[in-house]
């Protein structure tokens, strides 16, 4: 069973390891105990953080408000809650979709 995520209710936490100033945004598996994203922009005065948040929105169909980093705001190793994602993204799909909350 994969621990990078955890279903509250209808939110999906999710636990991240950021690769910023990567080629492009994409999941790019496991790392350890998180999920492992690239995102292209860097570390710098947020832009990392808000092109998180807007690439996970669109991954999973909701809008940038329903995503919140709830701790590593300033840490590559975040906890990100996802409020009642809409769709679950391709790249992550057999591992969340076998648990116990599929859309």
């Amino acid at each position: 069973m994969s621990l990078f995520y955890q279903w509250q209710a209808e939110d999906l936490v999710l636990t991240c390891h950021l690769q910023p100033k990567a080629s492009k945004d994409e999941f790019a598996g496991e790392h350890g105990e998180a999920i492992k994203i690239r995102i292209k922009a860097a570390p710098i005065e947020g832009k990392a953080n808000a092109a998180l948040i807007a690439f996970l929105a669109k991954q999973f169909g909701v809008s940038k408000r329903d995503i919140e980093v709830i701790s590593g705001e300033l840490n590559r190793h975040k906890r990100v809650r996802v409020s009642q994602p809409k769709k679950i993204p391709e790249a992550l799909a057999a591992v969340l979709l076998m648990n116990e909350n599929p859309l």
